[in-house]
């Protein structure tokens, strides 16, 4: 029999908020000035749920160059502007997450001021609130099972007892990693196949979730 299910662990950017196409529009755009040109699928690829640091160090390693200090002051506004004017919750969410009759939290690559941020324009952050943790409280980001590992831990809920909810092939392998189950949402920009492997289920909308999970939790 399947382990029950205590916590329901929830990325942010892509699962909970429609970020990631406003995100990886302007990222091409800042990779573009920098000197490093990369389609839409490319950028899923290689950087879409992994840290910004990650990503700093990717550009730095192809450019061949350190970037300078304060690099990111020119483009913020970029991406300011855009989540400003554009910025949601992913369809169907609100209703999913009151039909979810479990504990849950977040879990992101993305900082705890962003995440304040970001959840508080959309009002998402009161339904969370003591209970998100980001990768800068871990050693390594995904795909390592690190940040993960630390959510459950610090709700008091065994990895196996835990399941993830991810958008991203670096979350779902990071929910691997852990020892927990996945829920691949491929409702957004990355490809169904690039989600599916073991302990995962893909799914591309979020009305099928609550229903999901009560079927995983009852298995």
């Amino acid at each position: 029999m399947t382990d029950s299910i205590d916590l329901v662990i929830f990325d942010c950017d892509g699962v909970l908020l429609d970020s990631e196409r406003l995100a990886v529009r302007v990222d091409a755009m800042v990779l573009a000035a920098l000197g490093w040109e990369l389609s839409t699928e490319e950028i899923v690829h290689r950087f879409v749920g992994r840290s910004h640091e990650s990503m700093v160090s990717q550009v730095e390693a192809h450019l061949g160059r350190a970037l300078p200090a304060g690099w990111e002051a020119e483009f913020q506004p970029w991406y300011d502007q855009a989540f400003a004017a554009e910025l949601a919750p992913v369809e169907g969410i609100e209703a999913a997450l009151d039909a979810i009759g479990l504990p849950t939290c977040v879990a992101s690559s993305s900082s705890h001021r962003r995440l304040r941020a970001t959840l508080g324009q959309t009002g998402l952050l009161p339904r969370f609130e003591g209970r998100i943790f980001s990768a800068s409280e871990v050693a390594e980001g995904k795909p390592a099972p690190d940040l993960f590992l630390h959510a459950a831990a610090r709700t008091g809920v065994r990895p196996e007892r835990c399941v993830v909810v991810e958008d991203s092939r670096f979350g779902v392998a990071a929910a691997r990693a852990a020892g927990m189950r996945a829920f691949g949402y491929a409702g957004g920009l990355t490809p169904a196949q690039w989600l599916e492997g073991p302990g995962t289920v893909v799914f591309d909308d979020m009305a099928e979730l609550p229903a999901l999970l009560a079927r995983a939790g009852a298995a």
